[in-house]
């Protein structure tokens, strides 16, 4: 959506690991990190099965865990990664969390809530709208996701 910053660090790798992890749980391989001044604060994998909770999405869990280090329901000052275009759920609580930039992998034409469908950040009633950058190892994220759903098939 955006270009890339100069001197832009991308810490789109630490997703694909808990991406790679959550896979092995038997959980659509997702992973998200959460930044903050150059260093990861909150990390984690899709666990909707593993905790029988429909919200426990790889973003969503993060967010949770970054508003528990940074003892504050607000991120703003956080960046947040994570590999497969965020659902309008997680893009609304990305939004709510007011976390400054998302960047994601692979597009989700299925569920995406940020570039397709809901289009969560298009609002008015929006309040908080984070710099978006798409495409970040996109191929290798959306390998993984078919790969999962191959194997099921």
């Amino acid at each position: 959506m955006k270009e890339q910053r100069e001197g832009f660090r991308s810490f789109m790798a630490a997703a694909l690991e808990e991406a790679r992890a959550a896979a092995l749980r038997g959980e659509v391989p997702v992973g998200a990190v959460i930044v903050r001044g150059g260093e990861v604060i909150a990390r984690a994998g899709n666990r909707t099965r593993e905790l029988a909770d429909p919200t426990a999405h790889a973003e969503m869990l993060a967010i949770r865990e970054a508003c528990r280090v940074a003892g504050s329901e607000r991120l703003t000052g956080h960046d947040l990664y994570v590999t497969l275009e965020p659902c309008p759920m997680c893009a609304a609580a990305i939004s709510a969390a007011r976390l400054d930039r998302l960047y994601y992998g692979a597009a989700d034409p299925k569920s995406g809530g940020v570039a397709v469908g809901a289009r969560v950040f298009s609002h008015p009633q929006c309040h908080h709208v984070p710099e978006v950058y798409d495409g970040i190892a996109a191929a290798e994220a959306e390998a993984m996701l078919k790969q999962f759903f191959a194997e099921r098939r």
